[in-house]
């Protein structure tokens, strides 16, 4: 599959580091470092605008890494970028760690994954098939 890119960033455009790799990392473009203290968040700008077809989807995941190592995630994971978006990809990264993250330009921040989605339509009933879990909600499959 192509997609359109236009990169305004000072960076390589994201690529896939390995051949079973299903993300591509996302460098921030900042003019200046952004230190991230205990519990703050910020929008980092990655200088990256797409173009994608209708039927998909970019989401920005966090990079397993600096979540273990270090706090940062993305907070609304995964964001979603619809194919109708045309501004820049930003990443809202939240420092859930005790210590202040500094951010430097370049530094691979979030990952992109591209995936193909479907459109649902709603079928009004009065009721739904029965199933062995019925209703349980939250922990209702045991843990084993």
């Amino acid at each position: 599959m192509q997609i359109k890119i236009i990169n305004k960033s000072s960076h390589d455009l994201p690529n896939y580091e390995t051949i079973a790799s299903a993300g591509m990392d996302l460098r921030a473009n900042i003019s200046a470092s952004i230190n991230l203290k205990p519990l703050e968040r910020a929008i980092v700008k990655t200088g990256l605008f797409i173009e994608l077809p209708i039927g998909f989807e970019a989401q920005v995941r966090p990079r397993s890494g600096l979540a273990a190592k270090k706090g940062i995630t993305v907070l609304n994971s995964p964001g979603t970028i619809d194919a109708d978006y045309r501004g820049e990809i930003g990443v809202i990264l939240v420092n859930l760690s005790n210590e202040d993250f500094i951010i430097e330009n370049g530094e691979r921040i979030a990952q992109l994954v591209i995936a193909k989605h479907e459109r649902a339509e709603w079928i009004h009933v009065k009721e739904l098939s029965e199933t062995s879990r019925g209703d349980g909600g939250f922990g209702s499959t045991g843990t084993k």
